[in-house]
């Protein structure tokens, strides 16, 4: 798209450019006045900056300055933008780093998404990881996010960190929990479960080590982040997954439902053995009151047979408790030390520990067992089946 095409675009989508920056003097003139090619529609967010970032922003008349006395974090300051731009009108909205990593002549790249793009979408810039200054740090922790914005939303990624975004102001959340540098993945995986499409659109970068200062530190953040990761995996499965479940049952008939969601009839021997291997598992394993909400979870995110899953999960049924209680106790029982003969002594509170280490120990050694000896037993079954019937 030529310069005229992307600023008419801008105008008619109603795009503004969020910047989020704090003590970014050296590069935050060059990315203004990169920006200022396109569209004036800038609202710069001052996250407390002690250097001359007050001062630069006193030049530009024509956008919009937010001033914060204090260092809020990014994801604080990415809210505020996207509350300013709103109340003025605007659909979406560009983020862009003032560190000077992202080049403001990649804009056009999103305008030309959002414009091709039948539906509102989420776009992240995707960078090249693997050139020359990239550092290892950095390549790392895109590919963690990458894998835990897979398993929480089912949508893979090349590039799930960058703070190159356009987003579609009017579908993302209202609220949010997380104020720092982690906020950047709770929104982009909320707005996912929203079923709202997140894609990927090519981006330049440079890590100029000269210019460039990252206030990303590296042991609190990524503490923060692992603890988010953790809430939003928990909530994929107790909620999200099921919910997704529930809804295309909703959707489809009966017979397509069966067909695609339930029995699966395309799936392969190995795929089947592994489902029922899966089922067995958590059946056997010490999760009781969420082992129908675990196994189905659980069989959707790695796409196996939810019914073969689920029918082998209920070896728990009532009648084979008690064998499955003892079996677990007797497993356990040499990885616990001191008396855990429930009928030698009076009861305890030692006691109780040692027989509840005793049969969580033995039903993780039972259920593992169980749950490889079965599905290897199904997979020899059906391949013998298939040999026969060829």
């Amino acid at each position: 798209m030529t310069t005229i095409e992307v600023q008419k675009v801008i105008s008619e989508k109603k795009v503004c450019i969020v910047i989020p920056t704090y003590n970014n003097q050296k590069t935050l003139k060059k990315i203004i006045d990169g920006i200022l090619d396109y569209t004036s529609h800038i609202i710069v967010v001052n996250d407390g900056s002690t250097d001359s970032t007050s001062q630069i922003l006193d030049h530009y008349s024509q956008i919009t300055t937010l001033t914060l006395s204090q260092n809020k974090g990014k994801g604080n300051a990415l809210k505020l933008g996207f509350r300013k731009a709103i109340e003025q009108g605007f659909n979406y909205a560009i983020t862009i780093d003032s560190d000077g990593q992202h080049y403001p002549e990649d804009i056009p790249v999103f305008i030309d998404a959002l414009f091709k793009e039948k539906e509102d979408t989420l776009f992240i810039g995707k960078r090249n990881m693997t050139q020359d200054g990239i550092p290892k740090k950095s390549s790392f922790g895109n590919k963690f996010s990458n894998f835990w914005f897979w398993f929480e939303t089912g949508i893979k990624l090349e590039d799930t960190q960058s703070g190159y975004r356009l987003y579609p102001l009017l579908r993302i959340p209202k609220k949010y929990f997380t104020p720092k540098f982690e906020f950047e993945i709770e929104i982009i995986v909320r707005t996912a479960w929203n079923h709202i499409p997140v894609k990927n659109v090519p981006v330049k970068v440079l890590y100029d080590p000269l210019e460039r200062v990252s206030h990303f530190r590296p042991f609190k953040d990524f503490t923060r982040i692992s603890i988010l990761n953790t809430i939003l995996v928990i909530i994929t499965l107790f909620y999200i997954i099921p919910r997704n479940f529930v809804n295309n049952f909703q959707k489809k008939s009966f017979k397509k439902f069966l067909k695609e969601d339930i029995l699966e009839s395309d799936g392969t021997n190995r795929t089947k053995a592994f489902s029922i291997a899966l089922g067995i598992f958590i059946g056997l394993s010490p999760f009781w009151g969420f082992q129908t909400l675990l196994v189905i979870s659980l069989a959707v995110l790695f796409k196996l047979n939810k019914v073969l899953a689920f029918l082998a999960s209920n070896i728990s049924l009532p009648p084979f408790i008690p064998f499955i209680i003892a079996a677990s106790l007797f497993l356990g029982t040499p990885f616990v030390s001191g008396n855990s003969n429930i009928l030698s002594q009076e009861l305890n509170f030692q006691l109780i520990k040692n027989h509840l280490f005793q049969y969580i120990i033995g039903s993780l050694i039972l259920a593992t067992v169980m749950s490889i000896l079965s599905g290897t037993a199904v997979l020899l079954f059906l391949n013998k089946l298939d040999t026969e019937n060829n």
